[in-house]
């Protein structure tokens, strides 16, 4: 069934039910107005909604009533019992059409004209025959004709209305039957009339599965879960490590139902996003007529569902930047057709699920940020000086944008202007634990990307120690953890005595904890060379590592307010109580960085110096190194990684024959990296987690031994389906791991994966261009494993940028459903440029009808391919190189 037809029958349903006792109060209280004036707005919500749906029928009957309501407000009619009565057999009439909805979707055939015949007679003054004449003076063909059961025709209606309106009015009455007779639910066939006064009407089956509950004790439910998850972590702590224990079983047990009931509860907190967009067309549509611009606005994935508690924190600040994307972003119609452009500009809003996360992306085709313009501001506002401008990336000046007090409008207007907003913007989201990062290209359009936690109240956090003193972070802040001493790999260094840690190529700048909470300095441990704890967390564009004595386990917390003596110290997001009953607070990374702002700043635009001076930053790539099995280390891109677990076995659960485990709300399946190892052992084991969009997959590992980075260079192709080849990784023969393979391991439709022969062309230069970083990251090994050289861009518009730049290649991989330019747009743009109109593109999608097929040809495309069939890729790029070899 249609979800607004569903709303609808659910709110008609409770609509009636109010009706049928307030028109009972109306008949004993005739003069009351305020009474007269809800049931008159009732039906006129029944009838201008059922004429929006499409409902004649249904229209035409609440339309007739609410004209004989009109008048009783107007104060031309009279209420009497025969009203009363006449409009009672108009719900009748309207719960049948209801209920024939419900069962089939479409309204009965048929028409009501005779009812509302006398509704219109009655509310030109006339009165009104009763049910009883009605029914004499009728033909005997019409009534005697039959009755559906399903359905209360308004012919049943007429004949039952008095001795319903007389039922309905007995329960209202000083003397009802006994508790303690049961009513029969219809009477004994004597008479239709008798028949009706036996039945109330049968309750709408879809309104009986729903029920309205206030937010207070949705609240209320919410914290006894809290303290249930507390009281769960408890009793754990108290067994844990002890397998003997009698309690260990039932605690198991008590902690999935206690998981599931917390899941329970947290679906009912959650909301569509799109209540949180309901005012942005008409604000759009205001700044449209003030401004004199045509814009479209375009909003998808308005179903996606979040923590209403986020959703109300996020409403101001997406409403903000619509409004600035409205004003400074899209140009006038005279503008565009000026440069080249429709003259209606478009405003995306775009929200969807990934990992835990919601991402909302708002983007425009409009003129975009000139970053001139921005460091003219920021210069003029004092904000940076000319030396920092210098070492700043475009990116990074771009990001200046979200200072207080920085705008590049030329006018002030009453829409946007006065450099106040974005500031506010960014402060509103980090405070929730999200991040915003902007992308800008000067008259293209730019595009907002907003990561915000599904949920406030319930989260994972890293519990770390500083000082003796344990605290969490949540882990939607910590991107990894890292151990440095003087003999491995990462080592402390100092920059214009500033603490750096070398991390995988490239200088982190880091932040004692100890010294922003004035508990003392950890520079003594960072200048012995001791070993040193570092939790490298990223704050919108900026990675900094936090220093910390210690680092413990994961748990789950309940995150408590803050009390209001501490409301200022940014640094913390609240508090909590552990397993061991320890009060602890809980971190704000971004509270930290702003506390420590010159030191990560500046401190990353020094290390990125450092590192050009030394010649870093070239194409190599971080993998992560594993055991599995015994053998040669096995390798995987970190960034295909999401996580690094220990998970417990005790906890492993098998569904369907698959081993599975609870993970952050979800079933995760389980795949073994060593196809002999047995999953019935106790204690922790390493696992490596994949994520994207919704789905979770467990790699177990025997153990985690390094992340490195190194050129991928395949020297040894595999013929095993679960190894893409051997590469010298970290000085040693490893085998680089096909993630797909395990993947459809857990899922069998996550990928569609083929094995057989990888058909490559030796020292081509391929253009991946796909805007899923998982997807990127996934695919690039296997084209350089078969020979390809390759270069990444995430999306149409940085692929232009390449191109532009003089790059050039002899193919290009786009995907075709991309935010800013999509894969239709950039292979137009190539097919109108004499430089690259002989290079061939082939399209990856998961839409793959013949209409997709011919549309992608049109636009310019050489093939196409369904995406994740690695063999039909293969064979695609190799028949398209073929062809333009031909060609020459």
């Amino acid at each position: 069934m249609d979800d607004l037809l569903r709303e609808f029958l659910t709110e008609t349903s409770e609509s009636i039910t109010v009706l049928d006792v307030e028109l009972i109060k109306l008949e004993q209280q005739p003069d009351n107005p305020e009474l007269l004036g809800v049931i008159f707005r009732v039906v006129h919500t029944i009838k201008g909604t059922g004429g929006f749906l499409g409902l004649p029928r249904l229209e035409a009957v609440a339309h007739a009533a609410e004209e004989v309501l009109g008048k009783f407000r107007a104060g031309e009619l009279t209420v009497t019992q025969d009203a009363v009565t006449l409009i009672l057999e108009s719900l009748d009439c309207i719960k049948g059409l209801l209920s024939a909805l419900e069962q089939t979707e479409a309204e009965p055939a048929g028409d009501d004209k005779e009812l509302i015949g006398r509704l219109d007679a009655f509310a030109k003054g006339g009165d009104a025959p009763s049910p009883a004449e009605e029914a004499a003076c009728r033909p005997q063909a019409v009534a005697d004709e039959p009755i559906p059961a399903d359905l209360a025709t308004h012919g049943e209606a007429e004949a039952a209305a008095t001795e319903t309106s007389d039922a309905v009015r007995a329960l209202a009455s000083p003397d009802p039957a006994p508790a303690d007779v049961e009513q029969p639910a219809v009477a004994p066939a004597a008479s239709p009339a008798a028949q009706s006064a036996g039945q109330p009407a049968v309750e709408s089956a879809i309104a009986s599965h729903t029920i309205r509950v206030g937010v207070d004790l949705l609240e209320h439910l919410m914290t006894m879960v809290s303290e249930l998850v507390l009281t769960r972590n408890q009793l754990l702590q108290m067994v844990r490590g002890q397998s003997d224990n009698e309690f260990v079983g039932p605690l198991q047990q008590l902690s999935h139902v206690t998981t599931e009931l917390q899941e329970g509860v947290m679906k009912t907190r959650m909301q569509p996003v799109g209540n949180a967009w309901a005012k942005l067309p008409r604000i759009i549509r205001d700044i449209s007529v003030d401004l004199g611009k045509k814009i479209d606005l375009k909003m998808i994935g308005a179903e996606t569902e979040l923590d209403r508690q986020v959703l109300e924190l996020i409403k101001d600040p997406l409403t903000h930047m619509v409004r600035n994307s409205g004003d400074h972003g899209i140009e006038t119609p005279a503008e565009r057709k000026a440069a080249g452009k429709p003259e209606t500009g478009r405003l995306v809003l775009n929200a969807y699920h990934e990992g835990g996360h919601i991402i909302i992306e708002i983007r425009d085709d409009g003129r975009g940020i000139d970053v001139q313009k921005v460091k003219q501001k920021a210069l003029q506002n004092g904000l940076v000086s000319e030396s920092d401008l210098e070492t700043m990336s475009d990116k990074q000046i771009l990001q200046l944008i979200f200072r207080p007090g920085l705008s590049t409008a030329a006018t002030v207007t009453n829409v946007s202007g006065r450099g106040v907003g974005m500031d506010v913007v960014k402060t509103n989201v980090e405070k929730i634990g999200g991040t915003i990062e902007l992308d800008s290209i000067a008259g293209k359009g730019t595009t907002f990307v907003i990561k915000i936690p599904l949920t406030l109240a319930i989260v994972s956090a890293l519990i770390v120690e500083c000082r003796g003193v344990r605290f969490a972070i949540p882990q939607i802040s910590v991107v990894e953890l890292v151990r440095a001493s003087a003999n491995s790999k990462h080592t402390i260094e100092m920059i214009n005595e500033a603490p750096v840690l070398r991390l995988r190529g490239r200088l982190l700048p880091l932040v004692s904890l100890s010294r922003i909470l004035g508990m003392g300095d950890s520079e003594g441990v960072v200048a012995s060379g001791s070993e040193t704890f570092i939790v490298v967390s990223r704050v919108g564009a900026h990675s900094f590592g936090l220093i910390v004595d210690r680092v413990f386990d994961t748990e789950e917390i309940v995150v408590k307010p803050v009390s209001p003596m501490l409301r200022d110290i940014s640094v913390y997001a609240g508090n909590t109580i552990l397993g061991d009953g320890s009060i602890i607070m809980i971190l704000d990374c971004n509270g930290i960085a702003a506390e420590a702002t010159h030191t990560t700043i500046a401190g990353e635009s020094q290390a990125e110096e450092a590192l050009a001076r030394e010649g870093g930053g070239d194409d190599t790539v971080a993998f992560l190194v594993f055991g599995a099995g015994g053998g040669a280390p096995k390798a995987v891109p970190l960034a295909l990684v999401a996580r690094l677990e220990g998970i417990d076995m005790g906890n492993v659960e098998y569904s369907d024959g698959q081993p599975v485990v609870q993970y952050r709300g979800q079933l995760m399946p389980l795949v073994c990296a060593d196809p002999n190892k047995s999953l019935d052992s106790e204690g922790k084991t390493p696992v490596v987690v994949f994520t994207d969009r919704k789905r979770s997959m467990g790699l177990v590992v025997d153990e985690i031994i390094d992340i490195v980075e190194e050129k991928l260079d395949i020297e040894l192709k595999a013929s095993g389906a679960a190894v893409i080849g051997s590469a010298v990784i970290a000085g040693k023969a490893t085998d680089v791991i096909d993630a797909g393979y395990y993947l459809t391991q857990a899922f069998g439709d996550w990928f569609r994966h083929n094995d057989g022969a990888e058909i490559g062309e030796s020292h081509k230069s391929l253009l991946l261009v796909d805007d899923s970083p998982f997807f990127r990251n996934m695919l690039a090994p296997l084209l350089s494993a078969a020979g390809y050289d390759v270069t990444m861009a995430e999306g149409g518009d940085e692929a232009l940028k390449l191109l532009d730049a003089g790059r050039e290649f002899d193919i290009i991989v786009s995907d075709i459903d991309m935010p800013g330019m999509n894969g239709f747009d950039l292979a137009k743009a190539c097919r109108s440029d004499e430089r690259w109109r002989a290079t061939p593109i082939v399209a990856l999608t998961s839409h793959t009808s013949p209409e997709d097929c011919n549309r992608s040809r049109e636009a310019g495309f050489t093939d196409y391919v369904a995406k994740f069939d690695r063999d039909a890729l293969f064979a695609a790029l190799s028949q398209s190189l073929s062809l333009v070899g031909d060609a020459a």
